[in-house]
């Protein structure tokens, strides 16, 4: 009987994202604040520090492409400046299918395709959770397009995911690194098109910015190319200390810590083992 109850409990901490009991606000927090890492794109940043007193009132950061021009929107619950006026329904739609509630599609920029994984529990849990925050008035520049957006799917991920699924340590994984959107930066050629049929945690694409020049590493499981012979615990220090094997730390924008580190350890655990079964690409 006790046995039954302890299985039965590890079981719901484990569809719950490690912590059972949780409100559907609670649960949302620990995947925006967590996972997701919201804040990265949604949270001013002037000098390169966040400003946590404007959480997710609009990122200071600009995305300036030949397709498109976008800032980090405001996502608190301001009606004026914000999505006060959206919907739940309209924000499900933005998160998962990448749609205004005008029908303006977003730019690639907001990971939407990452998102349509999301089983229905969390993602009511997402909306819930940011529609709960402190609203913020900031008007951000409106996005200015300047060619059709394009939005390739994620293999695996483009459909939502079932609680049952996520009992299996693997898929659960898959699940979690995806919704981090890991594959956004490790699924690139060097020129940084995207590529999921054959770049596939291969890294090697180069990103900018303050942080000076970084290459995005090669996460499949080559013992040499990339994390094959990385231990689990060398692992868990790069995700929560951004500490790579070498001792360096990380620069942005794989300095991730920040949110990798509030994860519970079966998340972390079950983004190992799927790590372990990317194939191994040079």
């Amino acid at each position: 009987m006790l046995r039954d109850l302890i299985l039965g409990l590890s079981a719901l901490a484990l569809a719950t994202g490690g912590v059972a009991a949780q409100t559907p606000v609670e649960h949302g927090s620990y995947l925006v604040n967590s996972v997701m890492g919201c804040d990265g794109c949604h949270t001013p940043r002037p000098g390169g520090n966040f400003n946590m007193e404007k959480k997710f009132s609009g990122g200071s950061q600009v995305w300036d492409t030949p397709a498109y021009t976008v800032r980090g929107s405001n996502i608190t619950p301001d009606r004026d400046t914000g999505i006060g006026g959206w919907s739940a329904d309209d924000f499900k739609r933005a998160l998962i299918q990448g749609v205004r509630p005008s029908g303006v599609p977003l730019s690639p920029q907001m990971p939407n395709v990452f998102y349509k994984i999301l089983t229905p529990s969390d993602l009511d849990a997402v909306v819930a959770y940011i529609r709960s925050v402190q609203p913020i008035s900031n008007e951000v520049p409106a996005p200015v397009y300047k060619a059709a957006m394009e939005h390739q799917d994620v293999p695996g991920a483009d459909k939502p995911y079932t609680d049952e699924m996520l009992k299996d340590p693997v898929k659960r994984g898959f699940y979690l690194a995806t919704i981090a959107h890991c594959m956004e930066c490790h699924a690139r050629r060097p020129d940084n098109t995207q590529d999921y049929a054959t770049s596939w945690g291969k890294g090697g694409a180069k990103f900018t910015g303050p942080f000076g020049e970084v290459t995005a590493s090669n996460i499949s499981s080559h013992p040499t190319k990339g994390v094959g012979a990385f231990t689990d615990a060398e692992l868990k220090r790069v995700l929560t200390e951004g500490i790579g094997r070498d001792g360096r730390t990380l620069k942005a924008p794989m300095a991730r810590q920040v949110y990798f580190a509030k994860m519970v350890e079966a998340d972390l655990n079950a983004i190992i083992a799927w790590m372990r079964t990317i194939p191994p690409i040079e």
